[in-house]
C-alpha cells in the first residue's frame, strides 16, 4: 500500500477557464456558459456531449458552438459515447414512472436534422422496474451492459445498434445497487467488471455460461470506478474512502491509501484522476444523492501510479464531471462553467524536476513518456554532475555509465582521473569495454587502473573473456601489459589473439624464454614462421643453436607446422629460400656448416649462394686447420665441391674465393674449367716451375699457340742455365713454324746464358727449309714465265692468222655436226639446236662457262676486297708471317690504282672486243694449266 501523502505534488498542468469566442469587435470575451440543468456528461469523436433534466442531448464541439436535440420526453438520465464509433447510447425516459429506455444514436446520419435513432428497448431486468444506475458498451459494438439499483446487470450481446442482430440477457443478480461496470478486452478473450456498494466480481463473456469471479467484498460509489490503460495493464480501478484498488480480471492487484470521500474517478493518458470532497463525510451519501454536496469544496487530484506523484492538485466548486477529449481535461462545473486543464510539455516538467534535483523522478517520467536515448542520456548526465557536486562519487559514475555511448567519455574520464577516485573510473571504463565502444586509449587507461589498484582477478577477468566477447584493442593492451611488468598476461593475450610479433617479443626480450618461442615459431604457419626466424633468427641461434639450425632445415625442405595447426592448403610442405637464412649463422659457422650441408645433400637446386657460402666455409676451415690429416680431409672436400658443377655461373667468385685462401688446386681447376691457359701457366712461371710451364705448353699449345711464344720469352728472361727448356721450346716453334726465325733470335739475345749452341740446330735448319723452298718458288717462276710466253704467241696468232675450225662432233650431244652450227674460240663446236637449249648466254661457250664464271667471281672478289683496309690490318696483326699477308693483298690488287671507264669514246668497239678475247684465251689457259 502506497500512501499518498508521501508523494510529492506538480503542477503539470495549466487551468484556464474556457471563454466564448472573440466577437468582430476584438472585445474581451466571456467565459462559455453551459446550458442550464446538465445531468450526464460524456466525452468522445470531438465533441462534449451532454444530457439535461429536460429530455435535450446537447454537442459542444471544439469551436464551442451548441447544438441540441430532444432525445425523450422527460429527462435524459445517462448517456455513453463510443470512442471509436460515432455511435452514441442515452437511457432516459419518456414517461412517467420507472420506465427507463435505451436508445442508439447514429451521429453519422440524420432523421429530420436528429442524429438517427437505430435502436430502442426498455432497460428492465426481467418484469421488475427499477432505476438504472450505470451504463458500459464495449467498442466492438457486440456488447452493452445496464447496471441497476437493484443490483441486476443485463448483458446485450451481438450488434447493439440492431434488435435484429442482438439478444438481451439478465447476467447478474444481487442485493446492492450496481455503481460500476467496465469491459476488458485483452486479445480474444472479453472480460466484463461488475462492481456494487459491497463487493467486485468479474466475468468473463468469451466463454459459454459466462463463469465469474468474486474479485473483493467491498465496492464503491457511483462513478468512482474506471479501467486503466494498457500502461496499468488494463487493470480496473476502484475507488473507496481509504483507498483506490486495482484488479485483473481474477485477482486483485496493488492498492493506493488515497484518503477522503471519492466523488467521481477517470483515467485519463496513464493519470488517474479522482475528485473528491474537501472535508470528510459520512459515507451513506456514498451512492444516493446528497443536496449537502453541492455547497461543498471538491478537490481534483491527478495522480501518476507509475512514477508516484500528484501530477496536479486544485480545489473547484461543485464538479459535475471531468471530461478528456482534444487532448485536454475539461472540468464542468455546476456554475456551468467549463475550465480546462492543459498537460504541460514532456520538457517543462522536466526542468521543473531538474530545478528541485528530483532527477531520479525526472529519469522515471522521461521514460514513461517514452523520451529517446538522447534525452535520457541528457538527463542521466545532469543526474550524475548533481551527484558530482554533492561528493557521491559512487552515485555519480553510476549515472555516468549510463550516458555511454551518447556522452562523450572523455567528459567523465576527466573528472575521474584523480587517484582517490581511481575505482569509479575503472568501472566507467569496465562498461565502456562492454559495450565496446572503448578505444585504444582507453583501454590503455583501464588496465593502467588495473595495475595501479593491483587487482590481478580482475585484470584477468578482464583479459581472459571469450574470443566473442573482446571488446578492447588487443594490442594495446599488449603493449599496456608489457610495459607494466605483466608478462604472462600480455603472452596469454599475444598467444590467444595470435599476435605473434608481439609474442615472440616479450618472450625473447623480456621472460628470456628462448626454448619456448622456438617452439611457438615451429607452430606458425609457413609464412609467419619465416618472417619471424628472419627477424628473430640470430637472437635464436646465439641461445639455441641446435634447435634453431634444425628448425631451420625443417624450415628450408618440407615445412608443415606442429601441434596439429595443418589448415586445408597446408596437406602439402612448403620450404623457405635457404640463402635468405645465412645471415642468422653469423659467428655460428659449425652450424652454418651443418645447415649448408644438409641442404646441399637434400635439396641438389639449392640456390647458388648456398654452395658460394659452403665454399667459403669450406676453405676457411681448411686454411687454419693444423692437423694434417684434417687438413686433407677439409681439401678435398673444397675441391670435390667446386668440382660438382655448382660454380660455372660464378666462377669469377669462386675463382676470387680460391685466391684469397691460396687453395692452389682450386684455382688450377678453375683455370682449366675457364679455358685461361695463360693464367695457368703464369702461375706455374711464378712458382717457378720449369715443367710445368712445359706440361702446360703441350697440353694447351694446340689450343692457344701463343703460350710457346711466352714461355720463350719467360725462359729467355730467366738468368739461370735453361738450355734444357728453351731447346724444348725452339723444336715445337719450328715443328709447328709459330715465330720468325728473326723474331726468335731478338728474344733469346736478352739471356746472357743462352749461346749460339743453343739455337745454332734451329737456325740450321730453319735456313735449309728456306733454301728449299727458294728453289721451289724460282721453279715456279719459270714455269709460268713459259705459260706466259707461249700465251702471247697464242694471242699474236689469233690475231694475224685465221682460226680453222676442224671439229667434227658436237662439244654437247657428241654428234657429228651438221649445219647451222656454232664455233668458239675455244675450239668447241655445237650444233644450233643444241647450243640454244643449253646455252644460257649468246655470247659464251656452254662448256667453258662454269670454269669462267669461277674465274670471274674470283676477280670480283679480288676487287671487293681491296678497300677491306680494317681486315687487312687485323690479319696482318694476328699473322705469325706478316711478309706472306701483304704479298697475298698485292697479287689481290689492293694496293693497284684503280681507274673506273664509265663511257666507252666513239671508234673503239674494236679495241673493246679485242680485250674481252684476249681474257677469254687467259681464262682458258689457266683452265688447261
Amino acid at each position: 500500500m502506497a500512501a499518498y501523502l508521501q508523494w510529492r505534488r506538480f503542477v503539470f498542468f495549466d487551468r484556464e477557464t474556457v471563454k466564448e469566442p472573440s466577437g468582430p469587435d476584438g472585445a474581451a470575451s466571456k467565459p462559455f456558459a453551459l446550458p442550464p440543468g446538465i445531468a450526464v456528461c460524456d466525452s468522445g469523436r470531438g465533441s462534449l456531449v451532454f444530457g439535461d433534466i429536460l429530455c435535450q442531448i446537447w454537442f459542444l464541439p471544439r469551436s464551442l458552438q451548441l447544438s441540441s436535440f430532444q432525445a425523450y420526453k422527460l429527462r435524459v438520465t445517462h448517456l455513453y459515447q463510443l470512442k471509436q464509433h460515432s455511435i452514441l447510447v442515452s437511457v432516459g425516459e419518456d414517461e412517467e414512472g420507472i420506465n427507463p429506455l435505451v436508445k442508439v444514436w447514429n451521429l453519422e446520419k440524420r432523421d429530420g436534422g436528429n442524429p438517427l435513432c437505430t435502436r430502442i428497448f426498455p432497460a428492465i431486468p426481467g418484469n421488475k422496474p427499477t432505476v438504472v444506475s450505470c451504463l458500459t458498451v464495449h467498442e466492438n459494438l457486440n456488447f452493452m451492459a445496464i447496471g441497476f439499483a437493484d443490483g441486476s446487470v443485463v448483458l446485450t450481446k451481438g450488434d447493439i445498434t440492431r434488435d435484429r442482430h442482438s439478444k438481451t440477457q439478465l447476467l447478474h443478480e444481487g442485493s446492492y445497487p450496481v455503481t460500476g461496470l467496465a469491459f476488458r478486452q485483452s486479445g480474444k478473450t472479453t472480460h466484463l467488471f461488475v462492481v456494487t456498494t459491497e463487493n467486485i466480481q468479474s466475468y468473463m463473456l468469451s466463454v459459454k455460461d459466462y463463469p465469474h469471479l468474486e474479485l473483493d467484498t467491498h465496492g464503491c460509489g457511483l462513478r468512482c470506478s474506471s479501467l486503466s490503460d494498457p500502461s496499468q495493464d488494463l487493470q480496473f480501478i476502484v475507488a473507496g474512502n481509504e483507498c483506490v484498488y486495482l484488479y485483473q480480471p481474477d485477482e486483485r492487484g496493488p492498492c493506493f491509501a488515497f484518503e477522503g470521500q471519492k466523488l467521481i474517478v477517470h483515467w485519463y493518458r496513464g493519470y488517474l484522476i479522482i475528485v473528491s470532497k474537501e472535508r470528510k463525510t459520512s459515507p451513506k451519501s456514498e451512492f444516493a444523492g446528497n443536496e449537502a454536496q453541492n455547497s461543498d469544496k471538491q478537490v481534483l487530484n491527478i495522480y501518476d501510479l507509475c512514477n508516484k506523484f500528484i501530477a496536479y492538485s486544485s480545489i473547484f466548486d461543485d464538479i459535475v464531471d471531468v471530461l478528456a477529449e482534444w487532448g485536454s481535461l475539461y472540468v464542468l462545473t455546476r456554475d456551468g462553467k467549463i475550465h480546462v486543464l492543459q498537460e504541460k510539455d514532456t520538457q517543462t516538467k522536466l526542468e521543473m524536476l531538474f530545478r528541485k534535483n528530483l532527477f531520479e523522478m525526472a529519469i522515471n517520467l522521461a521514460k514513461s513518456h517514452h523520451l529517446d536515448s538522447d534525452g535520457l542520456s541528457e538527463i542521466f548526465r545532469q543526474y550524475g554532475d548533481h551527484l558530482y557536486n554533492k561528493g557521491n562519487h559512487d552515485g555519480a559514475i553510476q549515472q555516468y555509465i549510463r550516458t555511454i555511448g551518447k556522452l562523450e567519455p572523455s567528459y567523465v574520464i576527466r573528472k575521474f582521473l584523480d587517484a582517490q577516485r581511481i575505482h569509479n573510473l575503472t568501472a566507467y571504463l569496465q562498461m565502456l569495454h562492454l559495450q565496446s565502444l572503448a578505444n585504444a586509449d582507453h583501454t590503455t587507461l583501464l588496465l593502467n587502473c588495473y595495475t595501479k589498484l593491483k587487482d590481478s582477478s580482475k585484470l584477468e577477468e578482464f583479459i581472459k573473456t571469450s574470443e566473442s566477447e573482446v571488446h578492447f584493442d588487443v594490442e594495446t593492451a599488449i603493449k599496456v601489459l608489457r610495459q607494466a611488468g605483466y608478462y604472462s598476461h600480455a603472452v596469454y593475450l599475444a598467444e590467444k589473439h595470435e599476435h605473434h610479433e608481439w609474442y615472440l617479443k616479450i618472450q625473447l626480450e623480456d621472460i628470456k624464454n628462448y626454448q619456448e618461442a622456438l617452439h611457438y615459431i615451429g607452430k606458425l604457419p609457413f609464412e609467419q614462421a619465416e618472417s619471424n626466424m628472419k627477424r628473430y633468427g640470430k637472437i635464436l641461434m646465439h641461445h639455441v643453436p641446435n634447435e634453431t639450425t634444425e628448425l631451420l632445415k625443417v624450415l628450408c625442405t618440407d615445412y608443415r607446422p606442429s601441434g596439429g595447426n595443418e589448415g586445408p592448403g597446408m596437406l602439402e610442405g612448403k620450404k623457405a629460400n635457404s640463402e635468405e637464412f645465412i645471415p642468422v649463422f653469423a659467428n655460428n659457422s659449425r652450424e652454418l656448416k651443418a645447415f649448408l650441408e644438409h641442404m646441399t645433400e637434400v635439396q641438389a637446386d639449392s640456390p647458388q649462394g648456398v654452395y658460394d657460402t659452403l665454399l667459403e666455409l669450406r676453405l676457411q676451415n681448411w686454411a687454419h686447420e693444423q692437423d694434417e690429416q684434417i687438413k686433407e680431409k677439409l681439401h678435398n672436400e673444397a675441391l670435390t665441391l667446386l668440382k660438382s658443377g655448382r660454380f660455372k655461373t660464378v666462377f669469377d667468385k669462386a675463382l676470387v674465393l680460391c685466391q684469397m685462401h691460396s687453395f692452389k688446386d682450386g684455382v688450377l681447376y678453375l683455370y682449366e674449367q675457364g679455358k685461361l691457359f695463360q693464367q695457368i701457366m703464369h702461375y706455374h712461371m711464378q712458382n717457378e716451375q720449369y715443367k710445368k710451364v712445359i706440361e702446360v705448353c703441350e697440353l694447351y699449345g694446340d689450343q692457344e699457340a701463343c703460350l710457346w711464344e711466352q714461355a720463350l720469352g719467360y725462359f729467355a728472361r730467366k738468368e739461370e742455365n735453361c738450355k734444357e727448356f728453351i731447346a724444348a721450346v725452339l723444336k715445337h716453334i719450328e715443328n709447328k713454324n709459330l715465330m720468325p726465325p728473326l723474331l726468335v733470335v731478338q728474344t733469346l739475345a736478352h739471356n746472357s746464358t743462352a749461346t749460339l749452341s743453343v739455337i745454332k740446330d734451329y737456325l740450321v735448319n730453319k735456313l735449309q727449309k728456306q733454301s728449299c723452298q727458294i728453289e721451289q718458288d724460282e721453279q715456279r717462276i719459270q714455269k709460268y714465265r713459259e705459260e706466259t710466253m707461249r700465251i702471247r704467241l697464242e694471242i699474236e696468232e689469233l690475231k694475224a692468222s685465221p682460226k680453222i675450225f676442224q671439229k667434227t662432233k658436237c662439244s654437247i650431244c657428241t654428234s657429228a655436226l651438221e649445219l647451222p652450227s656454232v664455233h668458239f674460240l675455244c675450239g668447241h663446236s655445237f650444233h644450233q639446236h643444241c647450243f640454244e637449249s643449253y646455252s644460257e648466254s649468246d655470247s659464251e661457250c656452254p662448256t667453258c662457262m662454269p670454269e669462267n664464271r669461277k674465274v670471274m667471281d674470283m676477280i670480283r672478289a679480288q676487287e671487293q676486297k681491296r678497300d677491306l683496309h680494317d681486315q687487312f690490318q687485323h690479319q696482318l696483326k694476328c699473322s705469325n708471317d706478316g711478309f706472306s699477308v701483304v704479298a697475298d693483298y698485292f697479287g689481290r690488287g689492293v694496293f693497284n690504282k684503280l681507274t673506273l671507264i664509265t663511257d666507252l669514246p666513239s671508234g673503239k668497239t674494236a679495241t673493246t672486243i679485242e680485250a674481252g678475247l684476249q681474257r677469254e684465251l687467259l681464262i682458258h689457259t689457266k683452265r688447261s694449266t
